[in-house]
């Protein structure tokens, strides 16, 4: 699951910033957003919204970022995005199978 969500995480920042850029063969779990791709704050705003598109409400990144401090924005790698996904959706798919919605929640 993991490996499927780095490859779409990929090629939304493929998308975002350019090919050109961004070889999809040198994002890894460790590569990092600052450091290694320096990618701008609008560049995150449009892989929020590739997020949003791909991975429903759930997924919300500014959210995810908001729970951080600076230096931990700074230094957060494209691995601890995957991880956030793979747990949300996890929950997701759980919630599902288990007939949970969340109007009968309530």
């Amino acid at each position: 699951m993991a490996t499927d969500i780095l490859a779409e995480i990929t090629g939304m920042l493929v998308e975002i910033v350019g090919d050109e850029y961004l070889l999809a063969e040198e994002v890894t779990m460790k590569t990092t957003f600052n450091e290694d791709l320096a990618l701008e704050s609008i560049e995150f705003v449009a892989l929020a919204e590739l997020l949003h598109h791909r991975y429903g409400a759930d997924v919300d990144l500014m959210g995810f970022l908001a729970e951080k401090d600076m230096d931990a924005i700074l230094a957060m790698s494209v691995g601890e995005l995957v991880t956030h996904i793979g747990r949300i959706t996890h929950t997701s798919l759980a919630r599902a199978a288990a007939g949970y919605s969340p109007a009968s929640a309530g």
